[in-house]
């Protein structure tokens, strides 16, 4: 027989949808939202030779400089008040979620709950404003490094540079938080989806127009696009993939004097950590490169050329410690998001046990060997979606924007996204089941 929850969503349908009026709503914000954030990318900072600035960074473009336009929705390109993006946010999040391991007095914030959180939250704004200031004077010295881009350099420049860069920032931190709280979906990760999104066509074209220049082959193009769908089945099979521990819960006695068991499943993600390792590779490993990209070869030290050129894109080192951060942000987000100590706790104290482990301990021990195994998986599976494809596009000389990180990015958030609209849809025939159901008893007693 099937379940309720099944039942209520083979019944969802348009209807349901139209007489959604909160989720209208929370939709609407969301759009509202992503709209201010890409008229933001359009805004440019004061005191810039654009057509200098322009000539520069297409030496970067297909380095450095192209992926962070990637994940700051082409605001680098245009080198606007979002060019820092939400990344000095994310790079402050995965050093508090190190420091609150390491850390006791960080670690006993985050079991007070909410009001513990709200410390380490604001810990992370502190640490954000600190980033994206020591990133953004970088840029502004590095700017003022290339020959020409700075129309009047000086300490003024400087200043202002550090004070929009940071403040947009600060604007975009604030508006993940607002989507996240009173629209749809995680905001941090829609504003880098809607970034992508916004400039994959204008990527697709220049790939049409490189093949009809005949700089990209034919079958290299075909190539291209085969692996690109091949990566979506992959990814949508990969993300809903679950392992599900039976549970079962102890013999109870039905009205007719019958006894029966109760049984339910765990479900354990192939990838629990989802696409936050992807996102927190890139940050951390952008990180010491932001304003390097944008110094001048002449005057940039021996020792930072040597960075740079060892970490481009497509190069060995930057494939390797790319995938290195990529299976250890897998292991480190999941080992944050599910602790199986406490699960094995919850399911003693509700009498539930897995058929043939012992409850407690040894529980614990089962989960967490099962879901070692599994976030293995899973981290293989992460490290190739993302690097197979960014040794091909840069080889070939294509936009970082049809690489796998991209790719990975909007099939996952769009996933995560749906769900939660039809979490609501859900939730929202429920309440009006349960309505119906209280009319009728109503009617009866009467």
């Amino acid at each position: 027989m099937a379940s309720a929850a099944e039942q209520l969503a083979a019944n969802l349908s348009f209807s349901s949808f139209s007489k959604a009026d909160e989720l209208k709503k929370r939709l609407w914000f969301t759009l509202g939202a992503l709209i201010v954030y890409r008229l933001g990318t359009y805004i440019p900072l004061p005191g810039i030779n654009f057509q200098a600035y322009a000539q520069a960074f297409e030496n970067q473009a297909g380095g450095i400089g192209g992926l962070l336009n990637v994940f700051n929705g082409g605001a680098v390109e245009r080198l606007a008040i979002f060019a820092l993006g939400i990344m000095p946010y994310i790079s402050a999040s995965i050093i508090m979620q190190l420091m609150t391991s390491v850390v006791p007095t960080l670690e006993q914030l985050k079991k007070e709950g909410e009001q513990g959180r709200k410390v380490i939250n604001q810990y992370t704004r502190y640490g954000t404003v600190l980033l994206g200031t020591l990133q953004a004077y970088g840029i502004a010295v590095g700017l003022e490094g290339s020959t020409g881009i700075v129309e009047d350099p000086g300490w003024f420049f400087r200043a202002s540079t550090v004070i929009t860069l940071v403040g947009g920032t600060m604007f975009l931190m604030w508006l993940g938080e607002q989507i996240t709280a009173r629209g749809i979906g995680n905001g941090i990760s829609l504003i880098i989806f809607a970034g992508i999104v916004a400039a994959m066509p204008a990527a697709i074209a220049q790939l049409l127009e490189q093949g009809r220049q005949g700089i990209i082959s034919t079958p290299t193009m075909l190539t291209v696009l085969v692996v690109a769908i091949a990566l979506v089945v992959l990814i949508v099979f990969v993300e809903r993939a679950q392992r599900k521990l039976l549970i079962q819960y102890p013999k109870r006695q039905t009205r007719s004097g019958a006894f029966e068991t109760n049984s339910s499943h765990l479900p354990l993600k192939l990838n629990t950590a989802g696409v936050i390792p992807a996102i927190f590779a890139s940050s951390l490993l952008l990180l010491p490169l932001t304003a390097a990209g944008f110094s001048g070869t002449e005057n940039m030290p021996d020792w930072l050329t040597a960075i740079t050129s060892t970490l481009g894109r497509g190069q060995p080192l930057y494939l390797l410690t790319f995938g290195g951060l990529i299976a250890f942000f897998a292991f480190f987000y999941t080992a944050i998001v599910f602790n199986p100590q406490d699960t094995a706790d919850n399911l003693k104290n509700q009498g539930g046990f897995i058929p043939g482990i012992r409850p407690g301990k040894r529980t614990a021990e089962y989960i967490d060997y099962v879901l070692t195994r599994i976030t293995t998986v899973g981290a293989v599976y992460l490290v190739f979606v993302c690097l197979v494809p960014e040794v091909f596009m840069s080889n070939a000389g294509i936009s970082a924007f049809l690489g796998g990180t991209s790719l990975l990015i909007m099939v996952s958030v769009t996933m995560d996204t749906v769900a939660q609209v039809q979490g609501h849809l859900l939730a929202q025939q429920y309440e009006g089941m349960l309505k119906k159901s209280k009319l009728r008893g109503g009617k009866r007693r009467r």
